[in-house]
């Protein structure tokens, strides 16, 4: 995966998209543009750390359109809004659906750029997030089913004599199985493992 950030540039505007891109490249990023949503949705997205500076008003779906359209998509590029028309309601609705700014051309080099570092560090955060989780899931899938059931129990609050009691099975066998759950999720304790199932719970963390 290349170190350079991918700053995804969607502007029908052919004279801004190409001033966006010349800064951008100057700031030391790697820029692509594209004239409409449709241009930007027909190209895959690399696996790369980046972000979108998107347009109001475009060809076809609006930039409005293209962020909802994104998570259906899979698409997780953290968004900045960058419009000459834009408007109280535009912005209210842009920033409830998770844009990282709104705003207006023409604008300033350092606001730009300091919307776009917030934004990649949005996606390096989000990015960790999901790395986290994938391997949590890879963890809690190595675990046996009877390692699973005393896991169950364990995040139910029960103590190790209850869980014997429930599985047929002496306490010493749960002491076991409890240390090999701990030791293959990475967790101390009871509560850590309750942490870990509510994060196992999460819609949408992998």
């Amino acid at each position: 995966m290349s170190a350079v950030p991918l700053i995804h540039v969607v502007d029908d505007d052919a004279s801004m998209r190409t001033a966006l891109l010349r800064l951008l490249g100057a700031a030391g990023f790697e820029a692509s543009g594209y004239a409409s949503t449709g241009e930007f949705l027909m190209h895959p997205v690399p696996d790369r750390l980046g972000c979108l500076l998107l347009d109001l008003r475009l060809p076809g779906p609006s930039g409005l359109e293209l962020q909802a359209a994104m998570q259906p998509l899979n698409i997780t590029l953290p968004i900045i809004f960058l419009t000459g028309h834009g408007d109280v309601a535009s912005s209210v609705q842009a920033m409830k659906a998770g844009a990282v700014d709104f705003l207006t051309k023409p604008v300033k080099r350092e606001t730009l750029l300091d919307a776009v570092a917030r934004a990649l560090a949005r996606d390096a955060a989000q990015r960790t997030a999901r790395e986290d989780a994938r391997r949590l899931h890879a963890q809690f899938a190595a675990l046996t089913p009877r390692e699973r059931e005393v896991f169950d129990f364990l995040v139910a609050g029960k103590l190790n004599k209850q869980i014997a009691y429930e599985l047929g099975i002496a306490e010493r066998t749960v002491k076991r199985v409890r240390g090999q759950v701990m030791a293959k999720l990475g967790a101390d304790s009871a509560a850590e493992l309750g942490r870990l199932a509510e994060r196992l719970q999460r819609p949408g963390a992998v």
